[in-house]
């Protein structure tokens, strides 16, 4: 869901993300290769992809650009020529590419996961609220109702690469789709020889092995409630962080504030106490996912799923 819109917490890598990073005076630091930096504008954000090598990377990110713009054509549930849009605009089975395939199954493992805490499916409520259009609303009850008689990942059937929504369903990847694309970035640079980068994909960060002097990367959390300060420091190797939070992307009517991170148990954003929900793992698609369905959850679940 929140992948429908510019990603809401702004991820910062500190310290080790500079291109000369400062060294403590009278320390010896080897670092390792050349910097390579590349710039892709896709799924509504800025990406930057950064990485180390001996060899020269600039084919190599450019087969990454290329890569991640085709599988925005697939995926975009906008675009009137994409794979989900044919699937949302259709009443029966149809066949996806095989990428497209392996997201919407991973996306459906988690669904199952959380018990649709995740829901693919809760597309139609988020666009009806506004969050995909920015014609911002609060929902008609009796729409909305109707509506959510349709959220419901479990009568979405994928067998190999068809898949076939129930009557009335509408899907949305952005919940896992920047996850799914670091990963692939990432095993394409180390397909190329890469062992230390960091790919910036609008907030969801992805990082290749350690800094190029050897030690971990510093990401730096935003502060929730401050966006000038941080509220945490990650020292991290070679895994996927990724921030779901309701103060970016959100309207505001009669004193209350709404955001795009909506619960599919009732068609409400999500209204719990939390704020912010970060997630540090090895799969980019899973903590993409997690990332969403943990802030909806609430800390105590959120805890007991964990």
């Amino acid at each position: 869901m929140k992948k429908l819109i510019p990603i809401i917490l702004i991820l910062s890598l500190l310290l080790g993300c500079s291109p000369n990073p400062e060294m403590p005076a009278g320390d010896e630091v080897q670092v390792r290769g050349e910097e390579y930096t590349s710039y892709v504008y896709a799924m509504d954000t800025v990406m930057t992809l950064r990485a180390y090598s001996d060899t020269d990377l600039n084919q190599t990110l450019a087969n990454i650009s290329g890569a991640i713009g085709d599988l925005e054509k697939r995926i975009s549930v906008t675009d009137e020529n994409s794979e989900i849009y044919a699937v949302n605009s259709s009443t029966g089975a149809y066949e996806l590419s095989e990428d497209t395939a392996e997201i919407v199954s991973r996306a459906l493992e988690v669904c199952r996961s959380t018990y649709g805490i995740l829901d693919i499916s809760i597309y139609p409520v988020v666009r009806d609220w506004g969050f995909t259009t920015g014609d911002y609303k609060i929902p008609n009850y009796n729409d909305l109702v109707a509506m959510m008689k349709k959220v419901d990942y479990s009568k979405i059937s994928i067998d190999g690469n068809t898949l076939t929504l129930a009557p009335g369903q509408q899907i949305d990847l952005g919940s896992v789709a920047k996850g799914y694309v670091g990963d692939m970035a990432a095993e394409m640079l180390e397909d190329a020889g890469v062992a230390s980068g960091v790919l910036d994909l609008g907030g969801n960060i992805r990082l290749i092995g350690s800094h190029p002097d050897g030690t971990p990367w510093r990401v730096g959390i935003q502060d929730p409630l401050d966006s000038s300060e941080y509220f945490g420091i990650i020292s991290v190797e070679n895994k996927s962080l990724v921030t779901s939070g309701g103060y970016n992307r959100y309207f505001e009517k009669d004193g209350k504030t709404y955001w795009h991170i909506i619960d599919p148990r009732n068609g409400y954003p999500a209204d719990n106490g939390v704020i912010s929900a970060t997630i540090v793992g090895d799969d980019g698609l899973v903590c993409d996912a997690l990332s969403t369905a943990t802030f909806i959850m609430g800390v105590n679940d959120a805890f007991d799923y964990w």
